[in-house]
């Protein structure tokens, strides 16, 4: 998890998907990587359990997975408050 996050472009696409559900496609509109280089982010945070995905028809849309969000954020409050 950690790995996926110490990325900046991994963190802009996390920033995008706080906002809504997004497709490639429609993430392709606000990022400046190629569709290669964001298919390949995307499948970083898949792994690490950030993100998660719903097929709808042709297009597969990501989402925040905000269970594994929830733990982090709690165990990082945990942690800088000791």
């Amino acid at each position: 998890m950690f790995k996926a996050l110490a990325d900046k472009s991994r963190r802009e696409i996390l920033k995008l998907l706080k906002r809504k559900n997004m497709s490639v496609m429609e993430m392709q509109k606000y990022v400046s990587f190629t569709q290669a280089s964001l298919s390949h982010h995307l499948d970083i945070l898949k792994r690490a359990n950030l993100v998660v995905t719903e097929r709808k028809g042709q297009f597969i849309y990501y989402s925040l997975n905000l269970s594994v969000s929830e733990e982090m954020m709690k165990f990082f409050m945990d942690f800088f408050k000791k």
